[in-house]
């Protein structure tokens, strides 16, 4: 049976609470909201107005919402600073202090921090077409590397520390650029260029105090404009042909020249120890003659026998060939010791020659002795012993 059918069971199954069966239609709201309110407060310990309707949040409730809302306040402050960063706390948008790394606290919505990387090495770059010091155009490409060291002045000396790092590279640029030379950009003033463009805009940033230090500056690239760029191309190629050319040239010189130097030495030390041995000779035959004249003096043909002798076993020392020549005769006796010598050392036994030949040998030598010491004497009979020298 339908809640409004006729009858009072059907009142009574009226989900408005229409009293006496009328249809009044749906509740006020505020009835509803302020049944809602009644239940809420009891929650909490509120109190009931004499009607039903409630009294409000009680004491209690309210303080138990504050330490909910100061405890979420509180955690919300806990934030960490990393190793490579320095926090800048604001209170109030005014700065206070700087945090260092580690877990650190803050006053939500009354303190701001803002985290600065200290250790990253940042960088930017400046490039263009330029005007030379001899009015011609290049383009030309730099780089900065930079690095933060104040994270105080880089985020208030200026209203952006990198775009004012950056026109002060354009700047310092373009002036370097213009006080010199399209050859100086382009071939072999490049690191010239480089290092007064670095010591430029270090004296451009100073007074500003960026909070900033330039690491490095890296020379890019340099490069006529398209119209001529061929003509650039050859030049710098054969500068550069000159320049190996040159290199080649003292390594070669540095390989020749020490030899050369040894060699010098070489001969000069040759040279030396030739004259000194020459010298040391020389005396020792003056010494050798100062020794000898005594001797001669006292006995004059055992002296000149003697230098005879000493002088023909000197000069067929080295010989292996004796001649003989015999008193008296026309021919002359030849011992052919070499081919003698060469058969011994092939045949295992020679035969010796008889004691008669060997006789006769001897007689023809001392014949031969004899003979040619009468005429050595003969011709030192002339010589400067002879003449008291």
């Amino acid at each position: 049976m339908a809640w409004n059918e006729p009858g009072n069971n059907g009142n009574d199954k009226d989900p408005w609470n229409n009293k006496g069966g009328r249809d009044q239609g749906p509740p006020d709201l505020d009835e509803v909201f302020r049944k809602f309110s009644n239940k809420f407060g009891g929650l909490f310990g509120g109190k009931k107005s004499g009607n039903g309707s409630g009294g409000g949040l009680g004491g209690a409730g309210i303080s138990f919402i504050l330490i909910i809302a100061i405890i979420v306040w509180a955690l919300s402050g806990i934030y960490t600073v990393k190793e490579a960063e320095r926090g800048v706390v604001l209170q109030f948008g005014k700065y206070d202090r700087i945090a260092d790394p580690g877990l650190r606290w803050k006053m939500t919505f009354i303190e701001t921090v803002i985290p600065v990387d200290i250790e990253a090495v940042r960088s930017l770059s400046a490039s263009g077409f330029m005007l030379t010091e001899d009015e011609n155009v290049v383009s030309v490409e730099f780089q900065v590397q930079y690095r933060v060291i104040d994270p105080y002045l880089y985020q208030f000396s200026v209203t952006n520390a990198d775009s004012s790092l950056e026109e002060a590279l354009d700047s310092a640029l373009r002036y370097v650029v213009g006080h010199a030379k399209m050859d100086q950009v382009l071939t072999n003033g490049r690191e010239v260029v480089r290092q007064n463009t670095w010591d430029e805009l270090n004296k451009i940033i100073e007074p500003y105090n960026l909070g900033l230090i330039v690491t490095d500056v890296n020379f890019k690239d340099s490069r006529p404009p398209t119209e001529v760029k061929d003509a650039f191309d050859d030049a710098i190629a054969a500068q550069e042909d000159e320049e190996r050319f040159i290199r080649e040239a003292e390594a070669y010189a540095r390989e020749i020249e020490p030899r050369a130097r040894g060699q010098v030495t070489r001969m000069t030390q040759e040279a030396e120890g030739y004259q000194e041995r020459i010298t040391l000779e020389a005396q020792g035959e003056v010494a050798r003659f100062e020794k000898l004249l005594p001797e001669y003096q006292a006995a004059k043909e055992v002296t000149r026998e003697r230098l005879y002798i000493d002088a023909m076993e000197e000069v067929l020392g080295s010989s292996s060939k004796v001649l003989v020549d015999v008193k008296g005769g026309n021919n002359m006796i030849y011992l052919p010791l070499d081919k003698i010598m060469d058969k011994q050392g092939t045949a295992t036994r020679v035969a010796l020659p008889s004691s008669s030949d060997i006789q006769d040998l001897r007689n023809k030598v001392n014949t031969s002795r004899n003979s040619s010491v009468n005429s050595g004497n003969d011709r030192f009979n002339n010589d400067r012993f002879n003449d008291g020298r």
